[in-house]
């Protein structure tokens, strides 16, 4: 059970209830995690910007590859909600997230990832100078960039211990921690 509870709309301040609007006109929906965000509506902005990146990201990662690196990074973490959140996204697009063959590329954004969530002050010189072939420094500081946010959405489900969103249960289905990507 949530340490936090979900933000009280009606009770809310009016820059919380601004928030609430434009987080579902944008998106559509409100998860648990930014309904409990929504308690300060500055650290909801903030943990949306992930949306931001993501965007300055799609000329070099496509969704799948964006979708490969996050669910590496959650299942690192060790962050339930995130994770069923890109399997999801991975099922919904018509993979199976326990079969799918990562692309070279793809695989290094996987390898990136862990190694972040495992020790980010130790990713190998030789997986950087892999990166730097590839990617323009930009997309590099974007992806870095992105990579924190998902990784402090993770932290925040983790230690608030957010509610798992219903919606999720189905596509976590036979998933365990022990399960790691190739």
């Amino acid at each position: 059970m949530s340490h936090l509870s979900h933000f009280d709309y009606d009770a809310a301040s009016d820059a919380a209830r601004a928030e609430h609007d434009r987080e579902v006109a944008l998106r559509g929906r409100m998860t648990n995690m930014k309904r409990t965000l929504l308690h300060s509506p500055a650290a909801h902005r903030i943990y949306a910007e992930w949306f931001t990146l993501r965007e300055e990201l799609r000329p070099a990662l496509d969704d799948r590859a964006v979708w490969l690196f996050c669910q590496a990074i959650s299942i690192e973490s060790r962050a339930i909600i995130p994770v069923g959140f890109f399997r999801r996204a991975l099922i919904n697009a018509g993979f199976s997230p326990e079969t799918i063959e990562p692309t070279s590329d793809e695989a290094l954004l996987i390898e990136f990832g862990k190694a972040i969530v495992i020790d980010s002050s130790a990713v190998p010189d030789i997986l950087w100078d892999r990166l730097k072939a590839r990617y323009d420094e930009p997309s590099l500081v974007n992806l870095v960039a992105f990579a924190g946010i998902m990784i402090a959405t993770a932290i925040f489900n983790n230690v608030v211990d957010v509610d798992l969103d219903p919606e999720l249960l189905p596509y976590l289905e036979g998933f365990e921690f022990s399960q790691r990507q190739t």
